[in-house]
């Protein structure tokens, strides 16, 4: 059995488009602030009672750009900051001592926590989860680590991980 359907049916007609203002970050559509034109339905029925996006109308749209201006200036002074706290870092490292059995394996291990931890007891206050760093520490060494302090700012610390003296 064959089916004819009009062409001109299944295509959207820009009569049925409507324009919204996305809120947020939207997978295969857009990301947040992008003005965009969706088919009515998807935008009445699945994006604004989501509150994933906004009507595109003129007010709207200036409060938007008010909007995006003020996270540029928020942005450029959160880099600044950051580059700031980044030459800081140079130089820095942290040292730990713990026990270790053979081949220098440590009992225990030294994690993103007690870095965090290490550095706020020298005046660097940081979420531990900004320090790069996939696996805790389990052997004695040197390491360096990353400290993803903004988006384009990252700063290196050297870790020292030396063996506890035995009683």
């Amino acid at each position: 059995m064959f089916i004819h359907v009009n062409q001109s049916e299944t295509n959207l007609k820009w009569s049925d488009a409507m324009e919204v203002i996305l809120k947020e970050d939207v997978m295969k559509l857009g990301s947040r602030g992008d003005v965009v034109k969706v088919a009515e339905g998807y935008g009445r029925n699945f994006l604004l009672p989501r509150k994933l996006a906004i009507e595109a109308t003129t007010g709207n749209k200036k409060v938007v750009e008010q909007m995006r201006a003020a996270a540029l200036r928020r942005s450029a002074k959160e880099k600044a900051q950051a580059e700031e706290l980044s030459k800081q870092f140079d130089g820095l490292s942290v040292s730990f001592q713990r026990r270790s059995g053979e081949n220098d394996q440590l009992f225990g291990s030294v994690t993103s926590g007690d870095i965090a931890e290490s550095l706020a007891k020298k005046g660097f206050n940081l979420d531990r989860r900004k320090i790069q760093l996939h696996e805790p520490l389990k052997s004695i060494g040197e390491f360096t680590l990353p400290v993803k302090l903004h988006k384009d700012v990252t700063a290196h610390l050297k870790v020292v991980i030396e063996k506890e003296a035995a009683e």
